[in-house]
């Protein structure tokens, strides 16, 4: 296999598809796809002309793409733009795709990822953000799954735990990310926990609404991002605060914990607080500890890292944040705040900038860049 070879050919293709029609970001990750193909074809069967075979695979993986885009729009054209509280009222097949892509011949992080691709309509770019894993690496992933998925009959729907990792990751991307897909996990939710009884389902319900209830709060007119401490709480949805409250509290009264229950719990606390000094930030702690015990996770420690530093003050949080690896996404930015809260401007401003360059959006970079620019007027001419 000549990977330079590869590499040489992409731009071209790339433009091919470019200029028959495919927007830039849908032709990237066609390209992609057929690179990971032509690395699993070509040692056994190359192709006489590499770049022709290249651009028949990349568009016939752009066309499938499209196609499977337009069918999810469909289905979310039918869903209003915000979720109405109660159990669902109607069923379709959404939520059933999402078990059979969960299939058992598959591992858990594998059938999320093909499933967040296949029917959830994200990108492979997106699904490497969300797993912290380089974009190439997720292609692989995903190109794998539907290898081994492409022989087998599914009639073995996948386990709850995977759907649950799958229903959450599209929800947080609709949230965060430029893809609005937020109602619709919200929705195919609700189905869930009318079908299965699972305290889990409950709590990630919970924690989707709680979430949710802040949306309107989030960006101020200009569109630039507005942090939690400054949000207007007054724009926050009091009744998906309410149902979420039931609803968690309903699901941790059967004493079976686990990671949405948890998360969920710390999305209450927030919103039970009247104003932002009032937050209950030694019981946010306390919370993220369980988190980390259930899940080990390096971004939970971050968030605990935040959580001590204003239940026990930034230098407790500073020494909570030296344990995590430099290169966790978000870490600098959270470094960026607790040394301004300590009082060290110039070294704050320096990580907010340098935070801003390693953004996975656009909002983000901008309030970033905001802060840096912010603390380098507080200090003045230097």
């Amino acid at each position: 296999m000549n990977e330079a070879l590869l590499r040489g050919l992409t731009p071209s293709v790339l433009g091919v598809l470019v200029r028959r029609g495919a927007d830039f970001a849908a032709a990237e990750d066609a390209v992609q796809d057929a690179l990971v193909e032509a690395v699993r074809v070509w040692p056994a069967d190359p192709p006489r002309d590499a770049k022709g075979w290249l651009v028949t695979v990349a568009w016939r993986k752009f066309l499938d793409a499209t196609r499977s885009d337009t069918a999810r729009r469909r289905r979310e054209d039918l869903v209003d733009e915000e979720p109405a509280p109660g159990p669902a009222s109607a069923v379709d097949d959404t939520l059933q795709l999402y078990f059979l892509c969960a299939h058992p011949s598959l591992t858990p992080s594998s059938a999320v990822a093909l499933t967040l691709r296949a029917v959830g309509g994200l990108t492979t770019r997106q699904i490497a953000q969300a797993y912290l894993v380089p974009e190439a690496t997720m292609a692989q992933r995903i190109s794998r799954a539907k290898r081994t998925v492409s022989g087998v009959r599914f009639d073995q729907p996948g386990d709850v735990a995977t759907v649950l990792r799958v229903l959450y990751l599209v929800f947080n991307e609709g949230y965060s990310g430029d893809v609005d897909l937020s109602a619709e996990a919200i929705r195919l939710t609700r189905q869930l926990a009318a079908a299965i009884d699972h305290p889990e389902v409950a709590g990630l319900l919970a924690l989707m609404l709680l979430h949710h209830a802040r949306r309107a709060a989030r960006t101020a007119p200009d569109g630039s991002l507005v942090p939690l401490a400054e949000q207007d709480r007054g724009r926050w949805d009091t009744a998906s605060i309410a149902e979420g409250v039931e609803v968690l509290h309903t699901a941790l009264a059967r004493d079976r914990l686990g990671e949405y229950q948890a998360q969920a719990a710390v999305a209450a606390l927030h919103a039970d607080a009247p104003t932002a000094e009032e937050t209950d930030w030694v019981q946010i702690v306390e919370w993220y500890d369980e988190l980390a015990r259930l899940t080990d996770s390096p971004v939970v420690r971050l968030n605990r890292a935040v959580a001590v530093g204003q239940a026990d003050g930034p230098r407790a949080g500073l020494a909570a944040l030296a344990a995590l690896d430099g290169s966790l996404p978000r870490r600098t930015a959270v470094e960026a705040w607790l040394r301004e809260r300590d009082g060290d401007l110039g070294t704050a401003a320096r990580l907010y900038a340098e935070a801003a360059g390693k953004a996975p959006n656009l909002a983000e970079r901008d309030h970033l860049t905001r802060q840096a620019a912010r603390l380098n007027a507080r200090r003045g001419p230097r």
